[in-house]
Parts: structure tokens; sequence; C-alpha cells
């Protein structure tokens, strides 16, 4: 008989739920994606009902269930926290102290009831893990090395900001932590909310900033602000930092330093935030390479895997594999808080005997992380005829054909197949794509699909076969989590665009493929393999067949602010809002020109805060 477990992530951001049966993901998906609040905290009553429904289950079917960390601990700290920052930090005392004297403390009993209000069956036994734990777990036991070392790096669970481990087989022993306060992926978010952005949404954002800019205060961050040793571990000085005090990140400790106030959110980007992004980004690199190296020294493994916020760094981890300190790099693609869910289910079929049955395999066991809802075909009919919306319904071949001889010329296209992805990263199931050989596409599609800023970098995904013919790529990205360089191969002379600085390199084209080319010539890469992803794959395959490029650009398929779409209703909301010009769904095809007048009541910007 099978054993489930099901896994819980909830009360902080991004809120998901995770089903394992013998060891193995079935289904999970984030609670935003069905609530469509980004983000969405809230316990995942949705994403739980799904998770069971997708397998067939009920509550009664399943042995146990694991939260993602230990709100007793938590809660702990958070009193400490307090009471070391007196008198200052009276105020978010004030307003923090109700939730974790009400409820908080007792989130365990919370998620038990709130599982019993699902009407699903009987609540199992709940075991509470610690957050690092379920973050190791989710990137050691479905990662594709039998052992390996675990490097966990985030913003603070209960009190671990980092950790290393050493995985073997079915086990995980703990080897060291760092401590809050002393936080890497808090530094790096001080630094998104003093350059105006929001603290766990825009780091991506900082990340995607910093080729615009000069490390030039990556000296002064490590004089005044972190205190790096040789094997990684490091200490902040706090007396820079507000998150001990207030609901703020940062005061004027940082303004004295970066030399003014914080850039207020939606103005305009000037050379001070380039230079902050790209000196922050260049101290997290140095230190994720010397806890990795660190990583190595001690466990003696060839093989790393990461998780943890900071892992969803994909600068930062392409230097670590170009840095050679290991034969590869794996990173769980849901490395975020929502991939907790995920790795408490995983810790707690690992403890009750569940073997890791993909090893051998030559794959990991994520199934392309494509484990949340899909609609067959009878579904979407039946949705499209309900509406009265045109389309066209062609065999998957001829889809693809079709697509792909519309994105050669210049279309853009939302792509729904299949199961809907698990983790922050569109791969090619809810994504928006276009050719990445028009030297207009990127703004175009920020401008005027993602309704986003301009300087925002769009990423590529390639034929697995042809990766290394326009990539620096060492190993496989099938989760889009590596930045790596693009190949001098594809390269052209840019030095025609002078002395361009800021967002004017946006018009300096750098590559065969310039939809997809940063601005320092590197690219988030997203490699395609029929196994992982075959409607993907065969379309690319046809989009090669017909213009001889493999590449294609892939984006998420939303607008700034909302959640990736879910459903086909979702889908063809976000068709008709943007100037998407084709929409495959499924095996049905819909064009924009024969599509009838899109009205709504309200306007759907007022209603999707900006990210």
């Amino acid at each position: 008989m099978s054993d489930l477990v099901l896994g819980v992530s909830a009360f902080y951001h991004d809120s998901a739920a995770a089903l394992v049966v013998d060891g193995a993901p079935v289904a999970a998906a984030q609670e935003e994606r069905f609530s469509r609040v980004r983000h969405d905290a809230a316990f995942p009553a949705l994403a739980t009902r799904y998770c069971l429904e997708e397998a067939g289950v009920s509550l009664d079917d399943v042995s146990a269930v694991a939260y993602y960390e230990d709100p007793a601990l938590k809660y702990r700290r958070v009193l400490t926290t307090f009471a070391g920052a007196a008198p200052n930090g009276f105020p978010s005392f004030r307003d923090t102290l109700p939730g974790w004297l009400s409820w908080k403390r007792r989130t365990a009993d919370v998620v038990r009831k709130e599982l019993a209000g699902l009407g699903l069956g009987e609540v199992p036994e709940l075991s509470v893990r610690r957050h690092h734990e379920s973050h190791a777990a989710s990137a050691f036991y479905p990662s594709p090395y039998e052992s390996a070392a675990v490097l966990c790096i985030d913003g603070v669970g209960e009190w671990a900001t980092t950790t290393l481990w050493h995985g073997r087989g079915t086990r995980l022993e703990p080897i060291s932590e760092i401590r809050f306060p002393h936080s890497l992926g808090l530094l790096y978010s001080a630094f998104t909310y003093f350059c105006g952005f929001k603290v766990d949404s825009g780091e991506y954002k900082l990340m995607g900033l910093a080729p615009y800019g000069k490390p030039r205060y990556a000296e002064l961050i490590r004089e005044k602000l972190i205190d790096v040793k040789p094997d990684g571990s490091f200490r902040l000085d706090m007396d820079h930092f507000e998150y001990l005090r207030g609901q703020v990140m940062t005061g004027r400790g940082f303004e004295a330093l970066f030399g003014g106030p914080r850039r207020t959110p939606e103005s305009p980007l000037t050379e001070r935030e380039f230079d902050l992004a790209a000196s922050v980004q260049k101290v997290t690199e140095d230190v994720a390479i010397l806890l990795a190296r660190h990583a190595r020294k001690v466990t003696g493994e060839r093989n790393l895997v990461l998780a943890g916020g900071v892992a969803l760094n994909c600068v930062a981890n392409g230097k670590i594999i170009n840095a050679g300190i290991f034969d590869e790099v794996w990173v769980q693609p849901a490395a975020g808080d929502a991939g907790g869910a995920l790795g408490a289910a995983l810790a707690v079929a690992s403890e009750r005997g569940a073997p890791r049955g993909h090893l051998g395999n030559g794959t990991d066991g994520m199934a392309g992380s494509l484990l949340g809802p899909e609609f067959d075909d009878d579904e979407i009919a039946a949705y499209l005829d309900g509406e009265n919306i045109p389309y066209t319904r062609l065999t998957p071949q001829e889809l693809s054909r079709q697509v792909a001889g519309e994105l050669a010329q210049g279309r853009i296209v939302g792509w729904f197949q299949g199961r809907m992805e698990f983790g922050p990263r569109a791969l090619g199931a809810r994504s928006i794509i276009g050719d990445p050989r028009d030297p207009d596409m990127q703004s175009t599609m920020n401008l005027k699909i993602k309704f986003r800023e301009s300087f925002r970098p769009f990423a590529p995904s390639v034929l697995a076969e042809d990766a290394k013919d326009y990539f620096e790529l060492h190993q496989e990205s099938p989760y889009m989590l590596v930045v790596t360089g693009v190949a001098p191969s594809q390269r052209v002379d840019a030095t025609g665009g002078g002395d361009a600085a800021g967002l004017d390199l946006l018009k300096v084209q750098r590559s065969t493929i310039p939809a997809v080319t940063h601005v320092d010539h590197s690219a988030r890469v997203q490699t395609v393999t029929p196994e992982r992803n075959a409607p993907y794959h065969r379309l690319l395959t046809a989009f090669k067949k017909q213009t001889g490029c493999s590449v294609l650009v892939n984006t998420s398929f939303n607008v700034r602010g909302e959640p990736i779409v879910a459903s086909p209703a979702e889908a063809y909301a976000c068709f008709m809002r943007t100037n998407i010009d084709l929409l495959a769904v499924g095996n049905f095809l819909l064009r924009k020109s024969e599509q009838p007048e899109w009205r709504e009541e309200t306007d759907w910007r007022d209603e999707i805060p900006l990210d």
C-alpha cells in the first residue's frame, strides 16, 4: 500500500501544498495560483484540495501531514529579537505581538483546524519540521545524486539563515549553520528595499538591474556591513540595518553610507541604484562561492544541491558552477518557501522509509517541476464553446508547426500546455513566448505584454542538444536557475553603442539572439528535453526546422503583479488584456484578430497591485 505525506507551508509568503507518494512528488502548487493573490500567505486550502484531487485521495488516505517550520522555535526567536532591540523596537513589537500571542505560536493547531475545515476526511498525524530542514530535504531528496553537499541560504527560518548539510542515500546530516540576524538573504533584501523594490518580491529585479551598474560600493559593503571569513561564514553590522528595530529594512545608517535616502518606488532609476545592485550582487556571489568551497572541503562531495530564497539568485548559481568547485550543481526549482511544503513532506517520507526511486534513471525526481493542474482538450473545449470563443482545433504536430511559423513572423504567443509549473519560473507550460532574434522583442514584451519595467531581461529556452551552440553552459539547466554567458560565436560587435550607459544599454544589440541577451552578454537559460516537456520541445524543434534557430524567448504567462495563469479562463483573459497575438491552449489555437471585443466592467489594472 502506498504511503502518502502531505506537506504545507503557510503564513509568511508563497504558501503552498505538496503531496508525496512513496517518496515521489505527485502534486504541488502555490496557493497564489488559485486565489489569484500574488505571494499569497494564507493557509493553502485551494492548493491542498488540488493536491488531494490530483491523486484521487482524501485526507483519510494520507498517513502524515508535514508543516515546513517550527512555530514554537520561531516564536522564541521573535521574543528574543524584540528583547534585544528594546526599547527601540517597541512599535514593531506592539504591532507583531498580538498575532504571536493569539495564534502564530500555535500554528500547528491552526493547520490542523484548517485541514479539518476542508471536509476531506480525518486529519492525520502532523509533524513539524524546521525551516532549513525543509529546504535541505527539498534540495537533496529529489536531486539526481546518491550523495551531495547541501547548501541552504535564505532570509531566516526559525533561527538559521544559512545551513550546510551532507546528504547520503536517504539521510540528511546537518553540519553547520549561521544564525539570525546575520543573513545573506536579508542583506540582499535590504538593498532591494533601499533601491525602491518590494522585499520578498523585488529581489529578482535587483539581480536583473545589477549588470547596468558597476560594483563601486562593494568594498564599502564589505567594510561597513558584512564581515566575511575565508570559509564563507559572516556577520552583519546591525548598526546599519533596521529590521531588528522596526518594520523597514534600512534607515539613516544606509542613507549616510550610500549618499541619500531610499529611492521612492516607481520613480526613475539612477546610476546609484545601478551601482548598488551591482555591488550587493558581487558581494553575494563572492560569499556564495566561499560557502560552496567550504561545503566541498567539509563533505568531500563532487556534487552540490541548493535551496532557500538565495538559491533563486541565478547569477550567483552560475558563478558557483563556473568556479569549477563541483562537478555538477542542482537547484530545487521551488527553492523559496513554497518549496518548503515539498521538503517537509519529503523529510517525513524519508523517515518513514521512502526510497529515492528516481536514482539511476539519469534524471531528478521533480517530474520537470510540472506538478500543478492540467486541463484536457474536452475541458478546454467546454470552456471555449461555453463562452463562444472562436478557435481552430489542431493536432499537436500541426499546432507546433503553425505556432512556430507565427513566431518566426514576429508574433507573440501565449502557450498553455499540460501541467502547471511548481515554483516561480514558467518552464514552457504557462509561458509567453517570442522570437529571440527580434531586437525589439525585449522592449515590446516588457512594455506591451507584461506592463513592467523596461530594464528587466527575458530568459531563453533552448533545445538541450543545441545549448552549447548558443551559451557557455557546462551542465543542464532545466529549471531556468542558472545564468551563463552567450557563446562567443553568437555575439556581435557592440562597439556601435559608443558610450551608452544605464538603460540606454538596452538599445545596443549584442548577439544573434538579442531579445534574451542581457547587457553583460548573459542569459538565464532553460534547457528543454522531450522527457521533461514534450509539447514545448516539439515547438522548439518546429521553430528550429523553420528558422534554423533552437531558441525561444520564454517569460511567465501573466502581467506584472499577477500570479501566473492557472486555468484556460485566466489564460484567455491575459491574452485579451494584452498585446499577445495568439493563444495556444491545449490543441486549440486562438487568433486575436478573430476574437470578439473584450469588455470588462472595471479596469483590471486596478485589481492587480504592482509587484
